[in-house]
């Protein structure tokens, strides 16, 4: 049986030229394990961290504009989730920018923090909506947010 995580790999970029994703996204963690305890909630930011840069090398062969990011909530585990956007006929919301983004960590879970921090060729934007998250992403995939 195909995991969903494997399912994402199967996103079409054969056709690079016509390959559109409007703010497609996966998240890693549907059940929301990870809300009881980072403990269980590692694996999936790990598996989430290690699909980023598969995701990107995939993208690499667009044909097209596109951006890359993960978005983690500080204590919402389920909401975590990867993005691919590329520009969409008919759609003016490319690229995405998220407003309030900056450079001052708004999480308060310390092993989220310890975690993010310990990321290596990530860059970090922290915002605060019903709680506060942080944006991942890497300037090499396509155009930073």
């Amino acid at each position: 049986m195909e995991s969903k995580t494997e399912s994402w790999t199967e996103l079409n970029f054969s056709n690079s030229e016509k390959a559109w994703f409007d703010l497609w996204h996966f998240h890693f963690d549907t059940e929301g394990f990870g809300n009881k305890s980072f403990k269980r909630r590692k694996p999936h930011l790990e598996k989430l961290i290690r699909h980023f840069d598969l995701l990107g090398d995939k993208a690499l062969q667009l044909k097209t504009d596109f951006q890359i990011w993960a978005i983690v909530y500080d204590f919402s585990s389920y909401n975590d989730a990867l993005y691919l956007h590329t520009p969409v006929l008919g759609n003016d919301n490319f690229p995405v920018q998220i407003e309030g983004l900056t450079l001052e960590c708004t999480l308060k879970n310390k092993e989220l923090i310890d975690f993010l921090i310990g990321l290596s060729g990530f860059d970090l934007r922290y915002g605060k909506a019903d709680e506060g998250f942080c944006v991942i992403y890497k300037s090499e995939y396509g155009i930073s947010l």
